[in-house]
């Protein structure tokens, strides 16, 4: 399969060096995820890495007591963290959350690419290190901030990752994402739509006041994507997800 690196939609294949493309490219195939096909379980092995081109993939920490996410994988990202850091077995669950499109290559020959390159590992490091601060940021968010306020950090998150201004969640998916109870989701969403902020309909919340959403995520939104664009590069959106876009009414 002849893949155009320099038009893909992954962001860390745009930004490898040409040598390392080259490792990559003859195992690389493109794929279509469907909505909560499971990318990696806790616990097990390794199998694949995936290289999402759109749609969003979710990591969620499980427990006795339920589940919440505690990272989300989009264009800019990986799977199989564990793999770069020389470990074989995935801590969380990751499973797709938006379908969409993906390159995917078997570990072991990304890890033979890992082990065969100067550059590779060090630039897949540090998107590792951007990831593990994303995550930090949910922990404290989650701890010290209202629902609302995670509930437009969340947004705001999904909102970089898809096309258009979009994204198709259910209540029900939402309360994992966020970590609370159904009711609690309702009741987030009822108060950014009555700020304008979004428009929420069955299976689906449609983005209004992106500003306004930065402003009530208070801080929560914005460190980690600088951090992401200090560690891997400037590329933090799409062109084509901007352009896309619809206008707010």
């Amino acid at each position: 399969m002849d893949l155009h690196f320099e038009t893909t939609k992954n962001a860390l294949l745009r930004l490898c060096d040409p040598a390392d493309l080259d490792r990559l490219r003859p195992h690389l195939r493109d794929t279509f995820l469907e909505l909560r096909t499971p990318l990696e379980k806790a616990g097990n092995r390794i199998e694949f890495v995936y290289f999402p081109c759109s749609g969003l993939a979710s990591v969620v920490a499980k427990m006795r007591g339920g589940d919440a996410e505690v990272g989300i994988i989009g264009f800019e990202g990986m799977t199989g963290s564990a793999l770069v850091m020389g470990d074989d077995r995935a801590t969380h669950d990751c499973f797709i959350q938006i379908p969409g499109e993906a390159m995917v290559i078997d570990a072991s020959r990304f890890k033979a690419a890992l082990d065969t390159s100067d550059t590779l590992r060090p630039l897949l490091m540090r998107y590792v290190h951007a990831f593990h601060i994303q995550a930090t940021y949910t922990a404290l968010i989650n701890a010290r901030c209202k629902i609302e306020e995670r509930l437009a950090r969340w947004l705001l998150m999904c909102d970089d990752r898809v096309d258009g201004n979009r994204i198709d969640i259910t209540h029900e998916y939402l309360s994992v994402m966020l970590g609370v109870r159904r009711p609690g989701v309702t009741v987030a969403l009822q108060v950014l739509e009555g700020r304008s902020l979004i428009h929420s309909r069955r299976g689906e919340v449609i983005i209004r006041d992106r500003e306004g959403l930065i402003d009530l995520a208070k801080g929560g939104y914005g460190e980690p994507e600088a951090e992401y664009r200090r560690l891997v590069g400037e590329i933090a959106v799409q062109p084509q997800i901007v352009a896309q876009r619809e206008p707010t009414r």
